[in-house]
Formats: structure tokens, sequence, C-alpha cells
């Protein structure tokens, strides 16, 4: 049975179609939220997408003029030079840099490795707090952007830059320098080489997120540099290796920093891949972008295959020999793709030999400087310059450059001179007892020894060859021993050899503590020659604690007239470079610190037309 609708019903039902029209509205008022936000995400990440654009666009160099135009005067310093290269006419981001080693690496990890090849990498990959202008060579913000120094020269505070981070994103704050430091200093960790030089540092102190203060214990001449130069490990990469200190120390490849570029996985690299290649950091906190997309070295161990790769242009500069650079002068295919230097660099290195002094814990023969003394007048110096590297070498006195302000100019080359050496040998105990031909000494045993040197190198292998002439005129037996590069590293640590010839990198003022101090006489020290002499060592450390330039020279200099007269190495040459660049490279210019080839940050890119790599 039907009911008629009462007015209470239509009340009621007016009210619940009034409800009805609320609740259509309000979800029709929600969907509009909804789609108004769905908008905005959408735009948000159509922003975030076209951020990426950007910095993927930034990264390799596009937007580099226009964001400098955008904001006048940011450039940084330290980025001003390679800023000026990005203005040139020709200028474009993009191909790569493909170099050659000549040696298979043993480690790129960080403190572990011992050779310039793998700091070489190491440097596109880690940043320091400050850099050397390579036109007038006073140090320059990097990651920190000032520095202040106090009165007494024994502390430095520096203030970092806001907005580094290493290449995985993680942001660079003090906590990071603070870590490296400690990381260092901790004794499990291989790094005895670092932890020579820092021990002056009393304490590093983060006062804040970017401001961090060093302390030393006493005055240091190269209290900034030493501060300033440190690479900065980050510390969430690093720290877990606290715990494990000995996977760090045999690690082949765990290199991550805040650098213009990055191995593709940070933990990737061995030895049995050869080659070293870095990809562009899509990260990089940098004022300018570095042009190329990626840094990629060739391991060629034979000289002749790495002339033969430059000339088929797959690699982008060949260091020539001295006994084919005329050669090549002259070859019409090598001048029609080159740019040649010919020069000495300001900072070059020198090669000597060293002579073991302390083996298996007992002294060798040449713990006797008599001897040393001899071997050098031995070694006609400006014969193997002459014979093996045609005149583009010049004699090396000491650790210290001829131009120098540590040299003292009264030094002169040891001359080959057979009767010097012959009675220096006699007089030590050496005579040949059996008419052999070769010395004895007072037991009987025979001056035999084996001279260790890198294999790979044709004109190393030349002048020992010559060396052995020289030397058995006096009654002396030279050994050729020829060693792959991560071998000789190895003995070289052990301390495992007799006399090995090598060659040290320079700088603006050389620091004899690594190389000659007793206290690096240690294991994996690089006194690996055992050398100890106390008055050497006492001119040493007054030297690095003199702040004044004035003063200190003269104790460097007393220092070098020791090590002239003990002979720890014979000091050979130093040579000039002869270098050979494809055309294709450009910005190529000639600095307080060398050719800017490779220098960072990077000056140097391939125009558009020759670029040959496409990512």
């Amino acid at each position: 049975m039907e009911k008629p609708f009462a007015s209470r019903d239509w009340t009621l039902y007016g009210l619940v179609c009034l409800a009805l029209v609320l609740i259509v509205l309000t979800m029709y008022q929600i969907d509009r939220q909804w789609l108004k936000l769905s908008e905005m995400q959408a735009a948000l990440a159509e922003q975030a997408q076209a951020m990426r654009e950007l910095r993927g666009l930034a990264s390799s160099g596009a937007l580099t003029a226009q964001t400098q135009n955008a904001q006048p005067g940011s450039v940084a310093p330290a980025f001003q030079r390679a800023h000026a290269a990005t203005k040139l006419p020709d200028y474009a981001p993009g191909d790569w840099s493909v170099e050659a080693f000549g040696t298979n690496l043993k480690t790129i990890t960080p403190l572990v490795s011992t050779d310039a090849y793998a700091s070489n990498v190491q440097s596109y990959v880690q940043e320091s707090l400050i850099t050397r202008n390579p036109d007038t060579l006073a140090w320059e913000g990097l990651i920190a952007k000032s520095w202040t120094v106090s009165e007494d020269g024994l502390t430095i505070a520096f203030e970092l830059r806001d907005d580094v981070t290493f290449s995985d994103g993680q942001p660079l704050t003090a906590d990071d320098v603070v870590f490296s430091f400690n990381f260092i200093m901790t004794e499990a960790i291989q790094a005895p080489r670092e932890r020579a030089y820092l021990q002056k540092i009393q304490s590093v102190k983060a006062e804040g997120k970017y401001r961090v203060v060093f302390t030393y214990k006493e005055p240091y001449f190269e209290a900034l540099s030493l501060a300033g130069g440190m690479n900065i490990l980050p510390k969430h990469f690093y720290e877990p290796y606290l715990k494990e200190p000995q996977k760090f120390n045999e690690s082949k490849g765990l290199l991550l920093g805040s650098g213009p570029y990055k191995l593709a996985d940070p933990n990737s690299w061995t030895p049995d891949r050869g080659n070293v290649e870095l990809v562009r950091n899509e990260r990089y906190w940098g004022d300018v972008q570095p042009a190329y997309n990626r840094i990629l070295w060739k391991i060629i161990q034979n000289d002749s295959a790495r002339l033969t790769t430059y000339r088929n242009g797959d690699i982008d500069s060949y260091s020539a020999r001295a006994s084919e650079y005329k050669q090549l002068q002259n070859d019409a295919q090598i001048q029609a793709k080159s740019q040649s230097f010919e020069y000495m660099p300001p900072v070059v290195g020198y090669s000597y030999i060293g002579w073991n002094q302390l083996r298996g814990g007992k002294p060798t023969r040449f713990a006797d400087k008599r001897v040393r003394q001899a071997m050098s007048y031995l070694t006609d110096t400006g014969r193997i310059i002459k014979d093996v590297f045609l005149g583009y070498a010049e004699p090396a006195v000491s650790p210290f450059g001829n131009a120098s302000k540590q040299h003292d100019a009264t030094l002169q080359p040891y001359q080959a001179n057979l009767d010097k050496a012959k009675a220096l040998l006699k007089d030590a105990g050496y005579e040949d007892r059996n008419q052999d031909g070769v010395l004895e000494d007072k037991t009987g045993q025979p001056f035999e020894f084996k001279l260790t040197y890198f294999q790979a190198n044709e004109d190393t292998s030349r002048m020992v060859l010559l060396l052995k002439d020289l030397y058995a005129k006096a009654g002396v037996k030279l050994v050729p021993f020829p060693q792959e590069w991560p071998v000789m590293l190895e003995n070289l640590d052990k301390k495992d050899f007799d006399a090995i010839t090598l060659g040290w990198t320079s700088s603006i003022e050389t620091d004899l503590y690594q190389a000659f101090h007793s206290s690096q006489a240690v294991s994996k020290g690089d006194n690996f020659i055992g050398y100890q002499n106390p008055e050497l060592d006492k001119l040493i450390d007054a030297a690095r604690r003199t702040v004044d330039e004035g003063k200190r020279m003269p104790l460097w200099q007393q220092a070098e007239r020791i090590l002239y007269e003990d002979q720890p190495y014979t000091f050979l040459m130093r040579r000039k470079s002869l270098l050979f660049v494809d055309k294709r490279i450009r910005n190529l210019q000639m600095t307080k610190l060398g050719l800017n080839l490779g220098s960072l940050p990077l000056e140097n890119y391939v125009p558009l037309a020759q670029q040959k790599y496409t990512q």
C-alpha cells in the first residue's frame, strides 16, 4: 500500500537532495584539485626534465658562455683561464681526450698508489682546497673560496664553497676535509708517504659545515701548500674501510671525488682492464665545465707501438724519444697532423741511479760513501746525454734544478774520471785479486750488482748497456735487470734491489724530507735506499720550519752540498720535453708550469668539425 508524501517527507527529501548536490559539488571540487595537482606535478616534472637537460648541456659546455654572460663576474679565479677558452671562436664541447701510458698500472686507489701515472688519473677525479695559478704561481681557491693564516703561521682557516658535491651527489663539507686527514693518519692505512708530511699538522677541525681549521705543531715553510693541497676524500665512501683497512690497502680502483671526471663505477677498475677510462661528472660543481666527454689512457708499453698509434690518430699526443725527434720533425705525415713542442719544463723532474745501502737489514757495499762517489765518477753523464739523449737534456747536480733558489751555483756535475773512481774503490778495499778483470772485496766477493730498470723504456735500456761498458773499465760488473712496472714498484717497497734507475717529479720548491730524511727509511717509505745522515736530517728539519725564504734557502744549499758529497743517488739528468700533439687539440699554451695540455681546470678542446667521438 502506497503512502502519500506528507510535508515532513518533502522536507526530508529536500534535505537529501541538497546533501547529494553538496556531495557532487565537493567531488567536483576535489576532482578539480586533483586535476590542478596533477597539472602542477606535470609542470614540475617538465621543469625537472628541463633542468636535467640544462645541466646536461652545461656539463657538455654548450651553455657555459650563456651562463657566464648571464652572471658576469661569477667565475672564480681558478676557472678564468678555462672560461676564456670557452669564448674562443671555434670552441666546442664534446669528443674524448685519448693519451697513452707506457706501463701497466698496479692500482689507482689514492694513497695506496705510488707512481705518477696513478696520480695523473686521480687528479681528474679528486680535488684539493686550493690550486696554483699557472701564470703567476700564486695560490687560488678551488674548493676553498678564501682562507686566513695566523700571524705565527701555525693556524690556517679555510672557508669552503657551499656548492661543491662529490660525483655521487653527496655534498662536500668540512667533515670530509677532517676525515681525509684522519684517514691518512690512521696507521693501518697504507699511506706512509702522506703521513710523513702531514705529521707536522697537530689537528684538523671543522668549525661549522663549511669552515675547517688546520693547526700545525710548528712552523712549516709549505704549510699552506700542505693543507690546501691535500686531496679531499669523501667520508661516506672511504670511511667503511677504517673497519677493513687491509681491504683498502689491497684495492686496485677505489676512486671517488669531486672532480670533473669520475670512474663509471668508483669500485670497478682493476689492472686486468688495462686501459683507464674516466667519464664526465655530470654533477660537477665547477664554474666552467670541461669540454671532453671522456678521458682515456691506453696502455701501450712499446715506444714504437705508441708512435704508430699516434700516427693513426688513435692517441692525441706522442712524447718522442731523442733518437727519433729530428727524424719526426722531417716526417711529412707527422708534421701535417701535429703541433710540436721542445722545451725544458719549469718544474722538470730528474732521473737518477739509487744505490741501496741497506738490504735485508744488512749494509751493502753502497753503504760506503767512497763506493757511491766512485760510481758517480764512472757514470759519464755527459756521454749519456750526448749518445743516448742526443743533447736534449741537462746534467742534474742534485734534486734542485739549476734555476732554483735552493741550488748552490758553485756545485758542478760530477765529471767522468776513471782514475778517481779506481782510487776511491781501492781505498774502499776493492782490487782485482784474481786477475779476472773484476774487482773483489777483501773477502774475495766480486763487485757485481744488478741494476733494476723499467723494461719497456728503450732509452733506459740503451743507457744501461752503456753504463755496463763504462763500469767494466773499472772492474765493476753491472748485470742489467729489466722488470715490469708493477713488479719494480713492489720490489722498491720491499727495498729488494741492488741499485735502481728511476726519476722523481719536481716542484717549485723541493722538500728533501720524503726521499732523503733518515726517518723515511722505513717500510714503504720513499727513502728506499736506506740512506741516513744525521747532519742532513737536522738541516732538512731546520729548513722545513723556516718560513722566511731568505733564511731558508741557505739551509737548502747546505743540505745540497751534503748530498753532493754523499752521492746517495748518482744524479743523472733533466730531460727536455719533445712533444707532438694532434692539431685537433686547441688552446695549447706555455705557462710557468709548462705546457697546459691536460692541466686542470681543463683548458683544451676540439673544434666540432674535428671531433671523432660522439659520446
